[in-house]
């Protein structure tokens, strides 16, 4: 679902920034869910997570540069889901 928002509201930039990274970093739970609810990661790209989990890391690591804690809170809550759907990748991989 797609939600237009016209560019003439003042909208704290904050706000835009917190609730994009709640909605990304939440977008891997319901696989997680599944994984663990099915104990099966068969279809898990392991290298795909370690890509995902360098790419967090260096996010985290920007937005300390930048000060800015939307990026570096929602960034290490996707960071953690990641190692989850890591380890439990590797837990259920032969499943």
């Amino acid at each position: 679902m797609i939600f237009f928002i016209p560019l003439h509201m003042d909208i704290n930039p904050n706000i835009i920034g917190i609730a994009a990274g709640v909605c990304t970093s939440a977008s891997m739970l319901p696989q997680l869910i599944k994984i663990i609810k099915e104990k099966k990661a068969g279809d898990i790209s392991i290298p795909m997570v370690l890509i995902l989990l360098t790419g967090l890391s260096l996010w985290i690591w920007y937005g300390f540069m930048k000060e800015d804690w939307a990026i570096i809170v929602t960034n290490i809550f996707s960071l953690l889901v990641n190692i989850l759907m890591l380890f439990f990748g590797f837990k259920y991989k032969d499943r």
